[in-house]
């Protein structure tokens, strides 16, 4: 089998040897993964005594989970603690280097596991939403059977990973990135742990280099633990204080003013958004290089430029918008260094694009009427009728089908009376706009 069984009550409960179990040079973050929920960092909106993972625990009964996060927000160490809280069997199981015939071993295994101990086990599934359709599909009937309890842990987008009845039987929980005290506290005990961490070593870490270790994380424990261990042996062979030069050098980055938590995060996004939307590629793809070399999420760079293709672009542009997207995707495919690259592609773009920013004031004025007149009725002309009885009621009475007319064009109205007058979308001369302007105006003209 390409998993591997662990007993997580022997290997994860009270008084376990887990620490033993791990090799002494297996990586700093391995080594100072928690043992129980007292070392388990961040997650309280999940593990809180009255929080659902919490009451699980404190319960000792189990369901069928998916863990969604970012890489190193503790997803696989969670899962051990919730099979330890139940006493099961934990099948470790790669959707990455397994397919459905390792899945079936893994399956018998569990059914073997069961048959001995008379609990349920869990098969932990990492990266599930690697698994295909067909492995998926493999799966359902033993998480709808009970053979196992699932759980799934993906850093994508559940609803468009996982198949949907597999989702149903499960419940999806959100981890998010850690925060800079959480962080700071694994450094700090992993400084200290003499049984498993750097303690032996008897060094100490200075304030820059701690804030720049935990920024240059991003939320991410095991980035921050594998850049400590980095450090704390270019520390020994210079004294026995880590600075921030030698994280900077075990980081191999530079550590640049850029607060992601302060304002000067919050600047240099405003300036690289707002050379954007001034038509400056030059400066557009500087601010972005200072964003990427001071260790900015490329992902909330690509979401900014998503937004940026509506908002401030629209349909002066349509390309602007599956642009953005694909930019997105790529960065997600290729990741980094290169990943950069169709970063670069979508800002020079989005920056010499036409702009216009109609389509959002057109939500903005609409929001504003929705809020301000509440829930107007919808014209009968236009109301579904699925029913002889709606029919009768005049539900659809009149509807013209637009592609049964001149033009594709019908000329009753599709707003609520009382705003049949109103005009949000006011598009403008620019770009792609000119052409959808002329159109508006012709068929204004005709009505």
């Amino acid at each position: 089998m390409t998993g591997r069984a662990m007993s997580q009550g022997t290997l994860f409960g009270a008084g376990s040897d887990t620490a033993d179990r791990v090799p002494a040079d297996a990586p700093l973050a391995e080594r100072m993964r928690p043992r129980d929920l007292s070392e388990y960092a961040g997650q309280e909106h999940l593990v809180a005594p009255s929080r659902l993972v919490g009451e699980m625990m404190r319960d000792g009964v189990l369901q069928s989970l998916i863990l969604w996060g970012p890489p190193g927000t503790g997803k696989t160490t969670l899962a051990r603690l919730l099979a330890a809280a139940t006493r099961a069997t934990c099948i470790h199981f790669s959707a990455v280097t397994a397919g459905v015939k390792e899945l079936r071993q893994a399956i018998a295994d569990a059914r073997a596991s069961r048959a001995r101990t008379g609990v349920r086990p869990v098969l932990f599934v990492d990266e599930i939403h690697r698994f295909n359709k067909a492995q998926q599909d493999a799966l359902l009937p033993h998480v709808e059977s009970g053979t196992v309890t699932l759980i799934g842990a993906t850093t994508e987008n559940p609803s468009f990973e996982v198949i949907a009845p597999l989702l149903s039987r499960c419940s999806v929980v959100v981890l998010e990135p850690l925060g800079e005290t959480h962080l700071a506290a694994l450094l700090e005990r992993a400084l200290g742990d003499a049984e498993r961490g750097l303690g032996r070593l008897q060094l100490t870490l200075d304030a820059d280099a701690r804030s720049f270790l935990v920024d240059h994380a991003s939320g991410d424990a095991r980035t921050a633990l594998n850049s400590l261990e980095a450090a704390a042996s270019l520390a020994t062979r210079a004294g026995s204080m880590i600075t921030l030069a030698i994280a900077e050098e075990a980081a191999q980055r530079r550590a640049l003013l850029y607060d992601k938590a302060g304002e000067e995060h919050y600047n240099v996004v405003s300036a690289f958004i707002k050379s954007m939307r001034g038509s400056d590629p030059d400066a557009a793809v500087y601010w972005l290089m200072r964003m990427l070399e001071a260790g900015e999420d490329p992902r909330f760079i690509a979401r900014r430029m998503v937004i940026f293709a509506s908002e401030d672009i629209g349909n002066a542009d349509p390309h602007a918008l599956p642009l953005a997207i694909a930019a997105r995707d790529a960065f997600d495919f290729v990741g980094l260094p290169e990943g950069r690259i169709p970063l670069a592609h979508a800002a020079t773009y989005l920056a010499v694009a036409p702009k216009s920013n109609a389509a959002y004031m057109a939500m903005q004025a609409a929001a504003a009427d929705v809020r301000s007149h509440g829930a107007l009725s919808v014209p009968q002309h236009l109301r579904n009728a699925p029913t002889s009885l709606m029919r009768d009621l005049g539900y659809g009475a009149g509807y013209q089908y637009a592609h049964n007319q001149a033009g594709a064009e019908v000329d009753h109205a599709h707003l609520p009376d009382a705003l049949r007058r109103r005009r949000y979308y006011e598009p403008t001369e620019r770009g792609a706009e000119a052409d959808i302007r002329a159109r508006m105006a012709g068929r204004k003209a005709k009505n």
